[in-house]
């Protein structure tokens, strides 16, 4: 809280858990590159298809020992039964994780593949919140989606019911997928708060800094590119300083407009990387 009586805003990170040693050693890098800003939380995803799970278990526990910043692990009903879950549960709780982020998953074949639950598992992400919530002792976030989640066909309302049931269930904030408008973060949030709805929604920041892992990532989820950003990145992406460049200030000016909205933090998708990350969190520090 700071002294005028406003909540103070958050700044978070995510990593995924790298694939071989020298991954882990960028991790850790960014990781301490990163800690000086002394950010309120990290969070570590599982892969789709629950693929990484037993690396995000060891790597988010050894985040939390490592750097004593309160770290959000994920959860996800992919691939794990109920038994299993309340498993996973109870080895966050020993290594002294306190904030899990429930979500329903990707499929192995990403975002927009078919859902099929695990037998014996959960089908939805509110029911993955009922769990949590009776095991007790986690504070609960949920993912939000402001360009629509990939299973909604474009019916924000629907998404809207969605997340009004996860906080009525237990979550206490969400935290987004990566968009680029923030008049679309705002959209969603006053149609939650119009329902009565007093979830915190962080939007999610992608800082681009390689326009084909864009793409990918746009056509796994969905997520729409407004035109003027992607002729932007097509002038420039045979030239990968001039790339990142420009991901650092269409990042800037999103952050901007969406503290300006009222946003009450930033929840940063590092790729494992800092550079782009700490110039963006510099500037935005620098103007406030």
């Amino acid at each position: 809280m700071k002294s005028d009586g406003t909540k103070a805003l958050t700044y978070s990170f995510e990593f995924f858990p790298p694939k071989d040693v020298e991954g882990e050693e960028r991790l850790w890098a960014a990781m301490s590159q990163l800690e000086s800003i002394a950010p309120d939380f990290i969070s570590v995803t599982y892969g789709a298809g629950g693929s990484t799970r037993d690396r995000t278990i060891r790597i988010t526990s050894e985040i939390t020992a490592r750097t004593h910043i309160p770290t959000v692990a994920h959860l996800t009903c992919v691939g794990s039964t109920r038994d299993e879950l309340i498993d996973i549960l109870s080895k966050y709780r020993d290594a002294g994780i306190k904030s899990i982020l429930a979500l329903r998953g990707d499929p192995t074949g990403g975002p927009r593949a078919p859902w099929s639950a695990t037998e014996g598992g959960l089908n939805h992400a509110d029911e993955l919140v009922t769990l949590a919530a009776e095991f007790g002792g986690f504070t609960i976030g949920v993912a939000a989606f402001p360009d629509g989640h990939p299973s909604s066909n474009g019916d924000l309302d629907k998404d809207v019911q969605v997340l009004l049931e996860k906080e009525k269930r237990g979550a206490t904030f969400a935290t987004t997928q990566f968009f680029f408008e923030a008049d679309r973060w705002k959209n969603l949030v006053d149609k939650l708060a119009a329902q009565g709805s007093s979830l915190p929604i962080i939007p999610g920041i992608l800082p681009v800094t390689n326009v084909k892992q864009l793409n990918r990532m746009a056509e796994l989820s969905g997520v729409p590119i407004p035109a003027s950003i992607s002729d932007a990145f097509a002038k420039v992406e045979s030239n990968p300083e001039d790339v990142r460049k420009l991901g650092v200030e269409i990042a800037t000016k999103l952050c901007e407009d969406l503290l300006e909205a009222g946003a009450p933090g930033l929840h940063f998708y590092t790729m494992n990387t800092s550079s782009a990350t700490r110039e963006i969190y510099s500037q935005i520090k620098d103007e406030r």
